[in-house]
């Protein structure tokens, strides 16, 4: 199985754009799931975005229109981006790998948004 590394996040301004990076140390090719999740102070871990093998993605609705995710297969990264940031964005955010034998979660890189 993978192993995940998280960077990008940072402090930005409301309005403002990030983009979250997920270095896998193998192929994510035949990984089943990629996704994005976050968590806020006091809050439950969500989810936020994922792409499948075949490159289907799909959204909470509270980032549609806003964040994109996508992956560069010969990288063996995926990758979050995150325009129009609002303070309720918030949070630590985590790469997770996701298929039929394991589920490996990277440690997350925090993003801040201030208003």
């Amino acid at each position: 199985q993978v192993q995940l590394v998280e960077s990008g996040g940072g402090l930005v301004q409301a309005g403002g754009s990030l983009r979250l990076s997920c270095a896998a140390s193998g192929s994510i090719f035949y990984i089943n799931t990629m996704s994005w999740y976050r968590q806020a102070p006091g809050k439950q871990r969500e989810y936020v975005a994922s792409i499948s093998t075949g490159g289907s993605t799909s959204y909470v609705d509270s980032v549609k229109g806003r964040f994109t995710i996508s992956r560069d297969i010969a990288k063996d990264t995926v990758y979050l981006q995150m325009n129009s940031l609002k303070p309720e964005d918030t949070a630590h955010y985590y790469c997770n790998a996701r298929d039929t034998a394991y589920s490996v979660w990277g440690q997350g890189t925090q993003v801040t948004v201030s208003s």
